[in-house]
């Protein structure tokens, strides 16, 4: 038997699947953690609330199995969270994670020395408030004597794979969002590195995802699993995009967690000159991936249920679920802007913000459920409008995460894309990917897309309504002339809470 785990690392809590030889998932186990906004706008976690979420649940899923069989781990979680570690490679400050924006100026920094043309010419992308390299940039600026002690630079991912075994390693999809990368050479860029000044040595190694890294070292409570292979794995969108057979063109994936994603695989560099979709390595090696972002999908739906709860006859998400499918399309017009911590596309703009636009004294929770799942839709579908206007078929669509779960959110995604969406057999995402690239790089299969052609396949189809997708054309030229509407109000909102802020430090009593 030939079994294999993905840890995922993810921003809600990490899940970490078991899956044997033919892909079933045999085992799964989670543990949620806290985020922290010590400011507005800012987005931190601990890495050591990672550390014990992974390692609690490869303890629950290795009592599933005879540990002997399990040969090869492979790790995925968020992207661009900034882990420091000192020479003693101890945690020397909270994780800066992927949704905080407090990195402005050093956007505007990056912009001034290397201009977004040149930097997006050899990483893919322009500069970006949530990619590592400016956080990076933010910490030397900020806090100079910590960052004098940092010895390495890893994501967070790559310091649950330090735990496990040792090793700074990092993959090469997860390492194009630190903005550092090369995207044709894959590796770092010399010329990013010396620009800003920062030490190659400080950056873990990069390596293709499905290539063993090290080995689990002797660890407490993990015993069963000293010697057993860990992978590179690979970036959550990109783990999720193998974990949903995304590594051949002609597909797209649309996945819904605590951030949305629109995916499609490559075969060869592809860039939007705009910058509203980004370009990285894909976790199939040699091959590249686009995607559209929004940064607050599952996460605005969250924000609801922990601010404003359920009633006691609801039941959790599919309590709220129930709520929105109850409320009129359009939640009786109702909009919701998703942009809870900025927006990246089609905008790349930290100052936006979240907004419920229409509200009357008629509207209720269920018709701001509602507005939320269709404002998220909205957004997904700006990132498919972006595909298309670059060339890309986007008629077939695959759907994941937490919000394809739910029948109501596949049909208002299918409606408003006026699209069929599909799901998969795998609705483990990321996780599941990362345990595919286990199995590819401990020999089970011979290449990632071998093991996605014998393990995934389409499960059910949700067809658009026509009449309903019609309507929704109409909801999304609303929703599509917001943001251009309070673009400049948003600028202003930014300077007024600066000046807020200053006018307070004057006089503490207010």
């Amino acid at each position: 038997m030939h079994c294999t785990i993905g840890i995922d690392v993810g921003t809600s809590g990490t899940k970490t699947i078991l899956i044997d030889e033919e892909g079933r998932i045999l085992a799964t186990a989670s543990r949620e953690y806290p985020l922290h906004q010590p400011q507005g706008g800012w987005a931190e976690q601990n890495p050591e609330d990672w550390w014990q979420a992974a390692r609690e649940t490869l303890r629950d899923v290795m009592e599933t199995v005879d540990p002997s069989v399990i040969r090869g781990i492979g790790l995925t979680g968020q992207m661009h969270g900034l882990v420091l570690l000192d020479e003693a490679g101890a945690v020397l400050r909270p994780s800066i994670i992927w949704c905080d924006q407090r990195t402005g100026q050093e956007v505007g920094d990056i912009r001034r020395k290397m201009g977004d043309e040149r930097i997006a010419a050899i990483t893919g992308n322009p500069a970006v408030s949530g990619f590592t390299l400016a956080k990076i940039l933010w910490v030397r600026k900020n806090e100079p004597a910590l960052f004098a002690k940092v010895r390495h630079i890893l994501l967070p991912k790559d310091y649950i794979r330090y735990r496990l075994t040792g090793a700074f390693v990092t993959d090469v999809s997860d390492a194009c969002g630190m903005q550092l990368i090369d995207i044709r050479s894959r590796d770092w860029s010399p010329e990013v590195l010396e620009v800003f000044g920062l030490d190659r040595d400080m950056l873990p190694d990069v390596v293709e995802s499905p290539e063993v890294t090290g080995r689990i070292a002797p660890q407490e409570g993990l015993e069963p699993l000293e010697g057993v292979s860990v992978v590179g794995g690979a970036g959550d969108q990109a783990a999720g995009a193998v974990g949903n057979g995304i590594v051949e063109e002609g597909l797209v994936s649309v996945t819904v967690g605590t951030s949305g994603v629109a995916f499609v695989s490559s075969d060869t560099v592809r860039t939007d000159p705009a910058g509203r979709v980004h370009s990285f390595c894909h976790a199939v090696p040699g091959k590249w991936h686009m995607m559209g972002v929004t940064q607050g999908a599952g996460l605005s739906l969250r924000w609801f249920r922990d601010q404003f709860g359920n009633d006691s006859q609801d039941d959790g998400y599919a309590g709220l679920m129930a709520m929105g499918e109850d409320a009129r399309i359009t939640a009786d017009g109702l909009y919701f802007l998703p942009y809870m911590m900025g927006e990246r596309t089609p905008h790349l703009d930290p100052d936006a913000r979240g907004v419920f636009f229409g509200l009357t004294a008629r509207h209720g929770r269920r018709e701001m459920v509602r507005a939320i799942v269709e404002g998220v839709t909205y957004s997904l579908r700006d990132c498919l409008e972006v595909l298309r206007e670059l060339g890309i078929d986007t008629r077939t669509v695959r759907v994941s995460g937490g919000g394809a779960r739910s029948s109501f959110w596949r049909s208002v995604m299918a409606d408003a894309f006026g699209n069929p969406v599909i799901r998969t057999n795998s609705e483990e995402g990321p996780a599941y990917g990362a345990a595919l690239l286990a199995a590819v790089g401990t020999g089970r299969f011979d290449t990632v897309e071998d093991a996605c052609r014998a393990t995934i396949r389409p499960v059910d189809e949700t067809v658009p309504d026509e009449t309903r997708a019609t309507i929704y054309d109409v909801g999304y030229r609303v929703y599509s002339g917001l943001y251009k509407s309070l673009k400049d109000n948003y600028r202003q909102l930014r300077d007024s809470i600066l000046e807020v802020e200053r006018i307070r430090k004057l006089h503490a009593d207010c």
